[in-house]
């Protein structure tokens, strides 16, 4: 952009400060959504046998992991676009946009071609039992171009969101997962007399849906935020703009990495228990998910608005913000993680009527309170640090706890100790408190304030980033 557009952004009006509850009350709606599809999906597949139900939660898994190197640009390009609007830099912000949508492009086309081509072996990495493996390796195969159209999407929610145009992301990713409910239906069961397709149904419903999805989100951007994404934004990697995006990114999605792979080899190690533990893990995670999401969506509420207030130069105001978010992300997770641990049995006999499984599974949802609790405390602290700009502090917080309380921790307390699935979710929890403490301190003695204040200044000097 040009140096008088710039000019004419800083002539603005200081922008309001964002609120809480229209960014949250919209991010929890579609999250609460996209978690009630997950599950939906995991009854589904568990009514065509356990075998199946294990077959579908790996490939998740491994759809999950992929979706980590996204965050690259994901999260960056969310913190880069609030801090230029927060300091009335919009041009600095559309221009980030624009670039992260080409990295998009790239970053899923990769991890597409990876998901289609080594299905096997990703799956075999998570050590799939042999009578899974069969059904979970065409099942990824024809999730796989979803990889490409979740990395477009996920770009598109991040730079609306940031705009504090929370409500029509949520009116595209509800219709977006509404549609995937309508179509996996009867695309997996049959319908009219025709048979149904499995778990090649559900796979064929989420690409239509995706697809529908991106249409929606391109018009919303076009509609709200002006223009839409042409031509050479769909595949150039512009480097410049995309700097400060990967300052941020890079050091979130190596957190999100490093804890994916610590998760994926406790997923091998409970995979390594059998068939029957492997299930009851997956139906516990389902329930846990909407343990996650009031925290998912505090910390994304959080990670947006402290991002304006740091581009605005409002410090003090961005931490007491983090502190009053934690007050009640901690409430709120201590409330619902009791009441699901209190009707846990009633909630695992959804998936299954195997009485072990029902049982484990409820031991499991009482462990999950000291699990949910920690989680809230990372959930909201390392979003507010990556937004003040001190995005490599969670990473080398986190770096050892994920290699030696989670990944080793699950292998000694659940093989070596013959805990089972119980030593896994202690070491989940271990791992959780661990980090939050650590989070905290950082955020507690202000360690973030070099950060934040480096990161207003070049905003302020150049008039865009570089």
């Amino acid at each position: 952009m040009s140096q008088p557009h710039a000019l004419r952004d800083d002539q603005r009006p200081a922008p309001p400060a964002p609120r809480l509850l229209p960014l949250a009350v919209p991010l929890f709606a579609e999250m609460a959504l996209a978690i009630g599809m997950g599950v939906v999906g995991t009854l589904l597949a568990a009514r065509l046998g356990d075998a199946q139900g294990a077959a579908f939660a790996l490939c998740n898994q491994v759809l999950a992991m992929l979706f980590v190197f996204f965050r690259v640009i994901g999260a960056g390009v969310g913190v880069v676009v609030a801090q230029a609007l927060g300091g009335n830099k919009r041009a600095a912000a559309d221009v980030a946009a624009r670039a992260a949508w080409g990295a998009s492009s790239w970053i899923g086309g990769v991890c597409m071609v990876l998901a289609g081509v080594f299905a096997g072996p990703l799956l075999q990495l998570m050590n799939a039992p042999p009578e899974v493996l069969p059904l979970a390796t065409p099942l990824l195969q024809l999730m796989a171009p979803a990889v490409l159209l979740d990395a477009w999407n996920s770009t598109a929610a991040s730079v609306l969101r940031s705009h504090l145009h929370a409500r029509p992301t949520m009116v595209v990713n509800i219709t977006m997962q509404v549609l995937h409910l309508a179509l996996a239906v009867p695309l997996m069961t049959g319908i009219g007399g025709l048979p149904g397709l499995g778990l090649a149904g559900y796979a064929l419903a989420l690409l239509l849906a995706r697809g529908a999805g991106l249409a929606l989100f391109l018009q919303a951007w076009h509609t709200r935020i002006g223009g839409m994404p042409g031509g050479a934004d769909w595949w150039q990697w512009r480097q410049g703009p995309l700097k400060p995006v990967l300052h941020i990114g890079l050091p979130g999605a190596a957190e999100n990495v490093a804890w994916r792979a610590a998760y994926v080899f406790s997923i091998s190690v409970v995979g390594s228990m059998g068939t029957l533990a492997l299930a009851t893990h997956a139906y516990t995670m389902q329930l846990i998910h909407f343990i996650l999401l009031f925290a998912a969506t505090l910390g994304l509420a959080a990670e947006i608005m402290v991002g304006h207030l740091v581009g605005a130069g409002r410090l003090h105001q961005a931490d007491r913000l983090v502190k009053r978010l934690l007050g009640r992300g901690l409430l709120m997770a201590l409330g619902v993680s009791l009441a699901v641990a209190l009707a846990g049995r009633w909630l695992m006999g959804w998936f299954t009527a195997d009485a072990q499984i029902i049982a484990t599974g409820a031991l499991l949802l009482w462990l999950t309170i000291a699990l949910e609790t920690g989680r809230t405390f990372n959930l909201v602290l390392v979003n507010a640090l990556r937004a003040a700009g001190d995005a490599r502090y969670p990473v080398q917080a986190g770096a050892v706890s994920f290699a030696v309380v989670m990944a080793g921790g699950s292998w000694l307390l659940g093989v070596q100790l013959g805990w089972g699935l119980v030593g896994v979710w202690v070491a989940y929890a271990a791992d959780e408190w661990l980090r939050g403490l650590l989070n905290w301190w950082r955020w507690a003695r202000l360690g973030w304030l070099p950060a934040a204040r480096q990161m207003h200044r070049r905003l302020h000097q150049s008039g865009r980033f570089h």
